[in-house]
């Protein structure tokens, strides 16, 4: 089975779509694919599907959404030519629950792991070339916000809120490789988006600083800098971190400038409008 979910929710089993269309259907099938090879409890799936406070319905409702997605399931090993699994094999009741096996498919999530995974350790080893590649490459596997065409519950949306969190990480380390390259002029563009729409991550905040000053646009750089200073303070009542603060003042004085690192050693942990960035691996 291959799982797509960092944009559009895509499955399909012996390459024919199991996607459903209707909005429930499809809320359950991207839980149970975000937890491949693992058991998603009943009492999960209801609270994901409806909350605190279920109908009475909920689990007879539930049996049926399993057995649609089955239905589909099913269809697709016939066209695919497999008939030594059934839609049972795949979509597996167990105890307390469902399992979705994903039976060696393809998982954009496990990619984009992997690939960051490899490319933070090149980060650690000082191989900012290496670390960039395969951070791109991590970071292409994205075609839009993850789950885009899904209707989200309390489960889902915490899931989303960390892929969201991950992706982040692998752009910020990305960029942190970028201008140990030397490719501040090649950034301007991307960092301009991007800080425009976090315009409170500390981070990022300082790349786009480095990267205008070793532009030769002093000014902006310094600009940038007071208005994260501002919002800071005005919506969250925070100064500036003091690697960002020391910094400012090398800008000010035309010092020389190095990549910024708000938080200790290279995992990174910024504000984004209240999305915390961690990185492992």
């Amino acid at each position: 089975m291959d799982i797509d979910v960092l944009g559009t929710l895509s499955v399909r089993e012996q390459g024919v779509s199991v996607t459903p269309t209707a909005p429930k259907l499809r809320q359950v099938l991207a839980l149970l694919a975000l937890h491949a090879d693992q058991v998603v409890s009943v009492a999960t799936l209801t609270e994901e599907l409806w909350g605190g406070e279920p109908p009475r319905s909920a689990r007879p409702t539930l049996q049926t959404y399993i057995l649609q997605l089955r239905e589909l399931i099913g269809a697709a090993l016939g066209q695919g030519g497999e008939p030594q699994r059934s839609a049972k094999d795949v979509l597996m009741t167990v105890p307390g629950g469902y399992l979705l096996k994903s039976c060696e498919g393809t998982s954009d999530v496990r990619e984009f792991d992997r690939l960051a995974g490899t490319g933070y350790r090149a980060m650690d080893a000082e191989d900012y070339r290496e670390a960039a590649a395969r951070l791109r490459e991590a970071l292409a596997l994205w075609t839009g916000p993850a789950l885009v065409d899904v209707q989200a519950g309390l489960h889902l949306e915490r899931q989303v809120k960390r892929l969201e969190e991950s992706r982040l990480c692998a752009l910020d380390q990305r960029i942190e490789a970028d201008l140990r390259l030397g490719r501040h002029r090649e950034l301007l563009a991307e960092l301009t988006v991007i800080v425009s729409r976090y315009p409170t991550h500390e981070s990022l905040c300082g790349q786009y600083m480095v990267a205008l000053y070793r532009s030769g646009r002093r000014g902006e750089a310094l600009n940038v800098y007071q208005r994260l200073r501002t919002t800071l303070v005005q919506t969250l009542g925070l100064e500036p971190p003091a690697a960002l603060a020391k910094l400012q003042r090398a800008i000010l004085v035309s010092g020389p400038i190095g990549v910024p690192t708000p938080a200790t050693g290279s995992g990174l942990t910024g504000t984004s409008t209240g999305t915390g960035l961690t990185r492992t691996g």
